[in-house]
């Protein structure tokens, strides 16, 4: 097979020419992206987060607790048990929540703190994602609420 005979290609072919310049605002440059989440990997972390706050939703179950500590960065874990089904229907339920965390934590997540949701029997995986992003923004809410004294 022979090669085509065009011209333009090949060794013989044009560079192109400079990429147009490009120019960011200051205010672009100084505008940080939202951190993303850290993984909680301990299980004294998960233990702690059980310890302090909670709210229920009708698709899991939210533990949050403050750190109180000089680290901004915001903390999140998973946890579904042997009672939401097996592998498959635990992983699926991991999945959904990791979806849901990542799109209202940003907006509604506090620097400094540790967040566990725990995965309901037959709710976290059958549940719409619509409930479900609205279960976390209301719970998000309400963790964060001041005590009454």
């Amino acid at each position: 097979m022979t090669p085509p005979r065009e011209t333009g290609q090949g060794s013989n072919a044009a560079t192109p020419g400079l990429p147009p310049a490009v120019s960011f605002c200051a205010s672009e440059m100084s505008q940080q992206p939202p951190q993303k989440p850290q993984t909680l990997r301990k299980r004294a972390d998960f233990l702690r987060a059980a310890s302090a706050r909670r709210q229920g939703t009708g698709g899991f179950l939210l533990q949050a607790r403050n750190r109180d500590d000089s680290d901004p960065a915001i903390r999140l874990g998973f946890t579904a048990s042997k009672k939401i089904g097996n592998a498959v229907f635990r992983n699926r339920a991991k999945r959904r929540l990791r979806a849901v965390a990542q799109q209202v934590l940003p907006a509604l997540a506090r620097p400094g703190w540790d967040y566990v949701l725990v995965a309901r029997p037959q709710a976290t995986v059958t549940r719409a994602f619509a409930d479900l992003l609205d279960d976390l923004a209301t719970a998000l809410t309400s963790v964060h609420r001041d005590k009454k004294p």
